[in-house]
C-alpha cells in the first residue's frame, strides 16, 4: 500500500487512462479502483464523486503537458517554427500515447470527455472549459507572432483565429478516432491550419517531406 500521495496520483493516472480508452459514462468508480488496485475508501477519501476526480485529474494531465508545450513555442524558436512544432508535437503525441493499442488517433481526453456530459456534469464541462481556454493562451501566442513577423495575409483577429484553430484540432482528432485514421489527421492538418491562419504561401510546406531537409526538434 502507497502512501496517501502515491494513491491520489495513481487515481488521477487510472482515471485518465481509462476515460482515454473508452469515455467518461462508460467508466465507473469500480472500475477506476479496480485498476488502480486501491478501495472505494480509499477513493471516497480524496474525491467527493467521479466527476471531482475528473476535473483533478484534467489538471493533473495538462500540468504533465505544459513542459512540452512550453518547449514547443520556445522564444528560442521563431514564430514560423513555433507553428510547425506545435503541428508535429499533435501528431507525434497520438503515435506516442501509451494507453490506446488498439487505435491511432486518441485524441484529447479532457476536451471529449466535456463535450460527452450533460449539464448535470459540472465539474467535467468546467474542466474543458478551464483546460480549452489554457491551450487558447498558446496558440495566441503563436499567431501574435505569425501576425507581429508579417507572416499572415490580411489583418486577422488573433483571438478568433486561435480560437477556431483550437477548436478545428479537436474536431479533426474526433474525426481521426472515427475512422481510426492517423493518417486522416496528419494529412489534413497541417494544410488546414495554414489555411486558418492565412499564412503566406512562400511560408507554407508543401508536404511533410519537405521539413526532413530542416527538421525542427520538439522533444523535451
Amino acid at each position: 500500500m502507497g502512501t496517501a500521495v502515491e494513491t491520489r496520483a495513481k487515481l488521477l493516472e487510472t482515471a485518465i487512462q481509462l476515460i482515454w480508452q473508452s469515455n467518461y459514462h462508460q467508466v465507473g468508480i469500480n472500475d477506476i479502483c479496480s485498476k488502480a488496485g486501491v478501495t472505494k475508501g480509499a477513493f471516497y477519501y480524496h474525491f467527493q464523486s467521479k466527476a471531482d476526480l475528473f476535473y483533478e485529474a484534467g489538471h493533473y494531465y495538462w500540468e504533465q503537458t505544459l513542459g512540452e508545450l512550453d518547449h514547443v513555442i520556445s522564444p528560442k524558436y521563431t514564430s514560423l517554427e513555433q507553428l510547425h512544432n506545435l503541428i508535429d508535437m499533435i501528431v507525434e503525441r497520438q503515435l506516442n500515447e501509451p494507453f490506446s493499442d488498439d487505435l491511432e488517433v486518441s485524441g484529447c481526453p479532457i476536451f471529449t470527455a466535456g463535450g460527452q456530459v450533460g449539464s448535470g456534469e459540472q465539474r467535467v464541462i468546467q474542466c474543458s472549459q478551464e483546460l480549452s481556454n489554457e491551450m487558447l493562451n498558446y496558440h495566441v501566442a503563436i499567431v501574435r507572432g505569425l501576425k507581429g513577423d508579417g507572416l499572415l495575409n490580411g489583418d486577422p483577429d488573433i483571438l478568433q483565429i486561435s480560437r477556431i484553430i483550437h477548436q478545428y484540432i479537436q474536431g479533426l482528432l474526433i474525426y481521426g478516432r472515427v475512422f481510426n485514421s492517423l493518417e486522416i489527421v496528419r494529412t489534413d492538418l497541417r494544410e488546414a491550419i495554414y489555411r486558418i491562419v492565412d499564412l503566406k504561401q512562400e511560408y507554407r510546406i508543401l508536404k511533410d517531406t519537405d521539413i526532413l531537409s530542416n527538421p525542427i526538434q520538439v522533444s523535451v
